[in-house]
């Protein structure tokens, strides 16, 4: 019983597998700090939620976040203050990124798109362009073929 050791249960533990416990524990590693002084924010305002993606420049997403994730519930969701909230939720979780000036691409017809403007200058973000990307049909969909009766 010299190399082996008695947990409080009663077991029988192996040396080796006590190593392979502690290896796993310290692997872990915190993430590097990186700074993206410029960054894309996606906002995707709809009638039912407010959805904000961080990007780098070259669209690599930095963390996002919704009204949803942050607990809302049904109407509450899409309202303009969800969408300052999420902001604030989104600035806390990437500040270690450094990210002063972004560019912001809205997308969509929802009441949290103004909301989440104002509230990206609050959090100290300064926009550097403001870019509305929301889908508008050209000619619209086809139109159903006349009844006959």
């Amino acid at each position: 019983m010299s190399e082996e050791t008695k947990t409080k249960a009663g077991a029988v533990q192996a040396p080796a597998e006590k190593k392979k416990l502690a290896k796993a524990k310290a692997r872990k590693k915190k993430g590097k700090v990186v700074n993206i002084p410029v960054a894309n924010v996606y906002i995707q305002a709809t009638y039912n939620n407010t959805l904000i993606t961080v990007t780098d420049p070259q669209g690599n997403t930095l963390g996002w976040s919704s009204a949803g994730h942050m607990g809302f519930k049904g109407p509450k969701k899409s309202t303009p203050y969800a969408a300052g909230l999420v902001i604030k939720d989104l600035a806390e979780r990437l500040g270690s990124f450094g990210i002063k000036e972004v560019n912001v691409f809205i997308k969509g017809i929802g009441s949290g798109r103004d909301g989440a403007l104002r509230a990206l200058y609050a959090n100290g973000f300064s926009a550097l362009s403001i870019k509305d990307i929301t889908p508008i049909p050209h000619n619209g969909c086809r139109p159903c073929k006349v009844r006959r009766v």
